[in-house]
This record gives C-alpha cells, structure tokens and sequence, in this order.
C-alpha cells in the first residue's frame, strides 16, 4: 500500500484506493473469480483496453491485486484479489446494497 493513498480522512481513504468506477468494477469482477484480461474486458460492459490495464497495473501498486503469470508461451496472465482486496467486499456489497435501494424508489416514482 502506498503510503499516499493515507489521508485523514477514512472516506478519501477508501476513495484513494478504489480511484474511479472502472476499478470498482475490476474488483467486482475479481470478487467472483480470477480472471485474464480478457475475461476481464468482456466482463465490463464500456471498458477500453488502454483504461482496463492502467487501473489493473494501479490496482496491482497498491496491493489489491495480484498478477500471476501462468505461462510465458503463449503468455497467460491471470489477476486475483489479494487478501487486502478481498477486504473489499463489504465496501461493493453496501454500494450494491445502497444502488438497489435507489433503483428501487426511482421506480416506484415512475
């Protein structure tokens, strides 16, 4: 973890490290597996591959991501959570939990 990512703060905390939408999104995905780039591509719906692997190459920095080569001809990579990722979940549970509740009463507006 890098030592940047600390701030007073525990909420710009959490924001430091999961960055943007992409890359909660990228720990979702890896929450139901260990994925290869591709898969991981497939899987996000409007992603581009420049976004998708300088927020794994992030993720990878500051250890919410392992990247473990399976084989080098052809070139295997695979990408899992690492036991600090994993600690995620229940961050991406109550935002699945809270984005629900809103979809909900949105409509129930209509």
């Amino acid at each position: 973890m890098r030592f940047e990512l600390i701030s007073e703060c525990p909420v710009e905390t959490t924001l430091n490290v999961l960055g943007n939408k992409w890359v909660v999104l990228i720990i979702r995905e890896l929450l139901k597996s260990p994925k290869r780039h591709s898969e991981l591509k497939k899987s996000i719906n409007g992603i581009t591959q420049k976004v998708l692997t300088s927020n794994l190459k992030k993720l990878e920095a500051n250890g919410v991501v392992y990247r473990e080569v399976l084989s080098k001809k052809p070139i295997h990579v695979e990408y899992s959570l690492t036991e600090f990722g994993k600690s995620l979940e229940n961050v991406l549970f109550s935002m699945q939990k809270w984005g629900k509740e809103l979809q909900q009463s949105v409509k129930g507006q209509n």
